[in-house]
């Protein structure tokens, strides 16, 4: 079809075909569908040292009683519930505090609840505390508490402490899986089938009063089976 021209040409361009792009009106909804589930994981809260301290805290408290002293302990540790009522809901130990009528040691278990407190709030994996505490020893020697369990100093007992409140709140898991809980529970009706009932019950902790202290969970349920050290609470066995 012919175009007639009636002014002058002073310029010209080429027009290009225009890729197809998404229509205006979709992109708008493309990034609504993102921005909600960025936001989500922006607002979820980490443990860390300047998170502010809530006006209350849950806490379990745990009496201790040890033939060091004739005054129980009684540890307390609070904890902080972060991202309550989302799927990302947290239960952290934040603080910790010790007390006792007994004064003699006053000085450094105040020390030692501020640094504790300290490595909690601080936040990431703080489950070491656990064993760099139980590994603490008295140069006077430990004691067997109750259940037959060893215990080579107070401090490593406030570090099984923390251990137990750890464990209650999700924060250690248990070392034993089911099948190796059956195992172990195999084991125990295997010796007690094997010994006289009247040697098995013990009030503490329901070992053999011949039981012997296990290197690995450093409790007195050793015993021979089938010639072979076998621990009745663990299932830590010579013999593989």
């Amino acid at each position: 079809m012919a175009i007639q021209i009636a002014k002058q040409i002073v310029d010209f361009g080429i027009q290009k075909d225009e890729p197809e792009t998404q229509p205006a009106a979709e992109a708008p909804a493309a990034e609504q569908a993102v921005t909600p589930a960025a936001e989500v994981t922006a607002k979820v809260v980490q443990m860390h040292e300047k998170l502010e301290r809530p006006e209350m805290l849950l806490g379990s408290t745990y009496k201790l009683k040890t033939p060091l002293s004739e005054h129980a302990l009684y540890v307390t540790i609070n904890d902080v519930v972060l991202n309550p009522g989302t799927e990302h809901e947290l239960r952290r130990p934040f603080e910790i505090f010790i007390n006792s009528k007994n004064m003699d040691h006053f000085q450094w278990i105040v020390a030692l609840t501020r640094i504790v407190s300290a490595v909690f709030r601080k936040g990431g994996d703080v489950t070491f505390l656990v064993e760099e505490l139980r590994s603490v020893f008295d140069p006077r020697g430990g004691y067997f508490k109750k259940g037959g369990k060893y215990m080579p100093s107070l401090v490593a007992e406030i570090g099984d402490a923390i251990e137990s409140h750890m464990r209650m709140i999700g924060l250690i898991k248990d070392k034993l899986d089911e099948h190796q809980q059956r195992h172990v529970q195999e084991k125990r009706a295997e010796f007690e089938a094997l010994t006289d009932a009247g040697t098995v019950g013990e009030a503490e902790g329901n070992f053999p009063a011949t039981a012997t202290l296990c290197g690995k969970c450093h409790t007195k349920a050793v015993v021979v089976m089938d010639n072979c050290l076998t621990c009745l609470n663990c299932g830590d066995s010579k013999c593989g």
